[in-house]
């Protein structure tokens, strides 16, 4: 299985995400062919990436995520501001504040991994909400300037209760998320 635990994001958040989403299209006035959005139902804050994971690995996977959750008090974060990722724009997303509990949480959760065999995040967490992967310059070059306009964009607040083990699925029409455990927050 493809694993990834995440933070899930509320309505509000993700309605406004859409919106946004909506407004880069139409400033990209119809060359957005390279540019592949993530379904708004399907955005969330990744805080750690684990790739293949075999079978009989899956429930010491769920048990770190919900031993390491389960040390950590719930917490609010907000969701501010628009980016990219390369130059030319090769990902944008919605900018996560890095609160510390937050990072905190991120960092332990990177820890316990490591710990039982996986690999440390080679670079620093920077928690962002990815809108789009874009796939070539003209459309990242097109993209960046669409994103100027909206840099400043308050999403909004999100309360984290819970941290989520998402198998990924990826298929032709982009990938499909799963919940393979959940695990609440005190």
């Amino acid at each position: 299985m493809r694993l990834f635990v995440a933070v899930d994001i509320n309505s509000q958040v993700r309605d406004r995400i859409e919106q946004v989403q909506r407004q880069l299209k139409r400033d990209m006035a119809g060359s957005d062919r390279g540019v592949k959005w993530v379904r708004p139902e399907q955005i969330h804050l990744t805080l750690k990436f684990l790739g293949e994971v075999p079978d009989r690995a899956i429930t010491q996977v769920c048990d770190v995520v919900t031993r390491t959750a389960a040390r950590h008090d719930r917490f609010e974060m907000q969701v501010q501001g628009l980016g990219v990722f390369g130059n030319p724009a090769r990902v944008v997303w919605a900018g996560v504040e890095p609160c510390p509990a937050l990072m905190t949480l991120q960092a332990e959760l990177e820890s316990e991994f490591e710990t039982i065999g996986w690999d440390k995040e080679g670079r620093a967490f920077a928690g962002h909400l990815t809108l789009c992967r874009v796939k070539n310059a003209a459309a990242g070059r097109k993209i960046a300037q669409a994103v100027e306009t909206v840099k400043d964009e308050i999403f909004g607040s999100v309360w984290v209760d819970q941290a989520v083990l998402y198998e990924s699925r990826l298929s032709s029409d982009g990938p499909e998320y799963s919940a393979v455990c959940t695990a609440p927050l005190k």
